[in-house]
């Protein structure tokens, strides 16, 4: 008789994790990281740089405890920044272990969280901020993440990666600041990361009063009851669950396997959706011969699963908060 794999016996959980520090050979870290995730069943993504670590995994509890006493061992992590969150099913394919030259790409090479960042504010303390007349609030998310849900009020750069916030800022300074005394900065991102890069960004271009969601949305949605929240709509993941709400509970939008976005019920409805082939957001972004490929990827991977394998050509979404850039 068949027995079912071991991990599908168990909750899924997944913690999403970084950490500013520096380590002087990030490839040594490598290998044994990689080895340990394996060892403990572990999938998902995990970036190593110079200027620290980032990542979202997922797995049994006991594997995701051994891997984040493992992180935090490495030096200077050992005040690493996790959000821990379930999810249903194993939200990611399998793992990968990467060096990069950031652990969140914004292409400003004298931009260090190390030496300089915004003032932090708790979740249960960010709406009194956000709430201020004299507060701009703006989102540091790429734009399709901000089309599904945000901060009642907040600004949208419409950016399409996080390299372009700071053209963006730099164009629209005067606009969001003005001539007088300058309004207070508070800025967000999904898990904080984009924010401690942003803030200092500001901070090198003279802005004082700077402040930042410490944990980020996941750390907002967690803790603030519903009922008191500013947060409309869902929040944008980058794993399997795509998106998800107040107490992180998975939310209701798919994903497109063609671009990656988000896919609403109302965009599902739309003659220019079709399942793993394209959704109103990317229709017109490919080419006929593109839409066939995806369409016959689609009918590979719906034959390979209903064979109960993974199709090696399936779109994933494995990825980290500055994965789109």
């Amino acid at each position: 008789m068949h027995t079912p794999h071991r991990e599908s016996l168990e909750p899924v959980h997944v913690a999403a994790l970084y950490r500013f520090a520096r380590f002087e050979n990030c490839a040594d870290l490598r290998a044994p990281l990689e080895a340990l995730c394996r060892e403990n069943g572990i999938r998902g993504t995990l970036l190593l740089a110079a200027e620290g670590i980032n990542g979202t995994i997922a797995g049994p509890a006991g594997g995701i405890a051994k891997v984040l006493e493992h992180i935090r061992a490495l030096p200077d992590c050992a005040d690493l920044d996790v959000k821990l969150s379930s999810a249903s099913t194993m939200p990611f394919h399998r793992l990968k272990v990467r060096l990069k030259r950031e652990i969140v790409t914004m292409g400003e090479p004298d931009i260090d969280p190390r030496a300089s960042v915004g003032t932090y504010v708790e979740a249960q303390e960010w709406n009194a901020l956000i709430s201020d007349p004299d507060t701009i609030v703006i989102d540091t998310r790429n734009d399709y993440e901000v089309a599904v849900g945000t901060f009642e009020g907040a600004i949208d750069p419409k950016t399409a990666s996080f390299r372009d916030f700071p053209e963006w800022f730099r164009r629209e300074r005067e606009k969001l600041l003005g001539a007088g005394k300058p309004p207070k900065v508070a800025m967000f991102c999904t898990g904080g990361i984009r924010c401690e890069k942003s803030t200092a960004f500001l901070k090198q271009e003279g802005i004082e009063d700077v402040f930042h969601l410490k944990g980020g949305i996941l750390k907002y949605l967690e803790t603030v009851p519903e009922e008191n929240s500013l947060w409309r709509g869902e929040c944008f993941v980058f794993d399997q669950r795509v998106t998800i709400g107040h107490g992180l509970v998975e939310g209701s939008h798919t994903l497109c396997h063609a671009c990656r976005r988000p896919v609403s019920a109302e965009d599902a409805a739309s003659p220019l959706y079709e399942e793993g082939v394209s959704c109103p957001a990317c229709h017109s972004e490919r080419t006929d011969e593109q839409r066939a490929s995806y369409r016959e990827r689609h009918r590979q991977e719906k034959l390979a699963a209903a064979k109960g394998h993974a199709h090696v050509g399936a779109v994933r979404i494995e990825r980290t908060e500055d994965s789109a850039d």
